[in-house]
């Protein structure tokens, strides 16, 4: 994470946002799942045997859990941003213990109302976009 402050006149479209990298553990996903009110028991996200024998390759992170990772490379760009809207598409199941790379890049600024509006994605190590989608952030000007 950042930090660098940005200002609504620092940014420029196609800026890069990121790359920054994230591993999520088994452990990480558990304890996610137990505060987000989930099934403590053996399942797709927290166990390799429950998601088999459910026809997956093996635990898969939570979806509103990869919205969190997302948004906070969003936010940990520079820490005087703010997200306003975020819209994912989920393509690929997203597995534990992998290192991922949580990127994006400004499409567009909006002058009247200090706003980017940017792509972004979740890849793996091969370069695959498991996530995509687009971002709305606010900055502030410069006084």
């Amino acid at each position: 994470m950042s930090d660098r402050e940005f200002y609504f006149e620092d940014v420029e479209m196609g800026d890069d946002i990121g790359p920054v990298e994230r591993t999520i553990t088994g452990e990480q996903v558990r304890a996610f799942v137990g505060l987000w009110g989930g099934d403590s028991s053996a399942n797709r996200f927290t166990s390799d045997e429950a998601a088999i024998e459910e026809g997956l390759p093996g635990a898969i992170v939570p979806g509103a859990m990869n919205v969190g990772i997302v948004a906070h490379a969003i936010t940990g760009w520079a820490p005087n941003v703010t997200l306003k809207t975020l819209d994912l598409v989920f393509r690929q199941m997203v597995r534990h213990n992998v290192p991922y790379q949580i990127a994006g890049i400004v499409t567009d600024k909006a002058d009247d109302e200090r706003q980017i509006e940017c792509d972004v994605w979740m890849e793996g190590p091969d370069g695959t976009r498991l996530v995509i989608g687009k971002a709305t952030a606010v900055l502030p000007v410069r006084s």
